[in-house]
C-alpha cells in the first residue's frame, strides 16, 4: 500500500476543520438550547442533541423515499463542512466558525421543513425533548398546514 505523505497535511486540516466547525455548532447549538430552554429541557439532554441531529441526517440520506433535492442538501451540507474554503476563514476568532454554524443550522431548518412533521418524526431516534426542540429551530411547529 503505497500512502501519499504528502496530501496527509492537507488531509488533517480538512480533518480538523470538521471537527472545530462540529465542536463550535455544539456549543452554539447548548448556548440557544439555554437561551430558548423549553421547561423540562437538561442539560444532559442537551448535550445529547448534537449525536441525534447526526443521526436524523444519517437516517434521512439513507431513505430512497426522500425527494432528491433533500438528499442533494444533505450532501451539500456535508460537503460544507468537509471542505477547506468557508465564507469566513476558520481562523478569524468566534466568526470563522459562527457562519458554519449559521449555514449549516440555514440548511438543517431548510431540510426539516421540507420533510415535514411526519417525515422528521419517522427519522428521529433521539429524545422527546430533543425533537421537540429541533421542531422548535426549525419553525415546523410555526408553519401552517395547506
Amino acid at each position: 500500500m503505497n500512502i501519499n505523505t504528502e496530501s496527509m497535511p492537507y488531509l488533517l486540516s480538512i480533518a480538523l476543520s470538521i471537527l472545530l466547525s462540529l465542536l463550535f455548532i455544539w456549543i452554539v447549538l447548548v448556548v440557544i438550547l439555554l437561551i430558548r430552554k423549553p421547561e423540562t429541557q437538561t442539560l444532559k439532554e442537551s448535550l445529547q442533541l448534537l449525536p441525534d441531529i447526526f443521526r436524523l441526517v444519517r437516517s434521512l440520506s439513507k431513505d430512497p423515499a426522500l425527494a432528491r433535492r433533500t438528499r442533494v442538501r444533505i450532501a451539500l451540507a456535508l460537503l460544507y463542512l468537509a471542505s477547506p474554503i468557508d465564507l469566513i476563514p476558520d481562523f478569524i476568532p468566534i466568526l470563522g466558525y459562527a457562519d458554519d454554524a449559521i449555514i449549516l443550522g440555514l440548511i438543517l431548518r431548510s431540510i426539516v421543513r421540507q420533510i415535514g412533521k411526519e417525515a422528521l418524526l419517522a427519522h428521529w431516534e433521539g429524545s422527546a425533548e430533543g425533537l421537540k426542540i429541533v421542531r422548535l429551530l426549525a419553525g415546523v411547529d410555526s408553519l401552517r398546514k395547506h
